[in-house]
């Protein structure tokens, strides 16, 4: 199954924005110390990103490719409910956007995330299929979210930047070098 979903414009810093898109571990430490989102991304020991959701679904994902306006990422997991087995599956996950230079520094970022779906179980991605219409809802309500998810968090970090580094630096656990990477492009002291 596939979903689309495009944002509403927001305007933010292309390079603030981009850095969040290229350091997902940390863009979970910003939107988890905002209070924006669940998810928790974090890095493996053998160095690949593993992503919670918070909501059941559990996985590894990589970025699989990046330009300026797009990104693609591949990700194998599943979904673990108390009531049925686990459901696995793959995604591949396109973010595209398109900046328009707004004034000296910001940019007006017009997202949008399309995300494809391969269930593993047959049986499962029958009834997927079956239930088509309720299915890509769902996906592009996900859709939907994860862009509102970015305009949220890229208008508190506008609003007030040294309220979310502050925020970010007191929670446990986050790359001190991105942190510091974010201060840099925060002009911050």
């Amino acid at each position: 199954m596939s979903a689309r979903a495009a944002g509403e414009p927001f305007l933010a810093r292309a390079d603030v924005f981009e850095f969040l898109l290229d350091h997902p571990e940390f863009a979970t430490h910003v939107t988890r110390a905002l209070k924006l989102a669940r998810y928790r991304i974090w890095r493996g020991p053998e160095g690949g990103l593993w992503l919670d959701d918070g909501w059941g679904v559990v996985g590894q994902f990589s970025v699989v490719y990046a330009t300026s306006g797009t990104r693609v990422v591949y990700a194998r997991g599943q979904y673990q409910s108390g009531l049925l087995p686990s459901i696995r599956g793959q995604a591949v996950v396109l973010i595209e956007y398109a900046l328009s230079q707004a004034d000296d520094r910001r940019s007006l970022i017009s997202p949008a995330v399309t995300g494809f779906v391969r269930l593993d179980s047959k049986v499962i991605a029958l009834a997927g299929m079956l239930a088509g219409s309720v299915a890509t809802a769902k996906a592009e309500k996900e859709a939907r979210r994860f862009v509102k998810l970015f305009a949220r968090a890229s208008r508190a970090i506008e609003e007030n930047p040294a309220h979310v580094h502050e925020s970010v630096r007191q929670r446990p656990d986050v790359p001190s070098a991105d942190l510091e990477e974010f201060r840099r492009l925060l002009d911050l002291r």
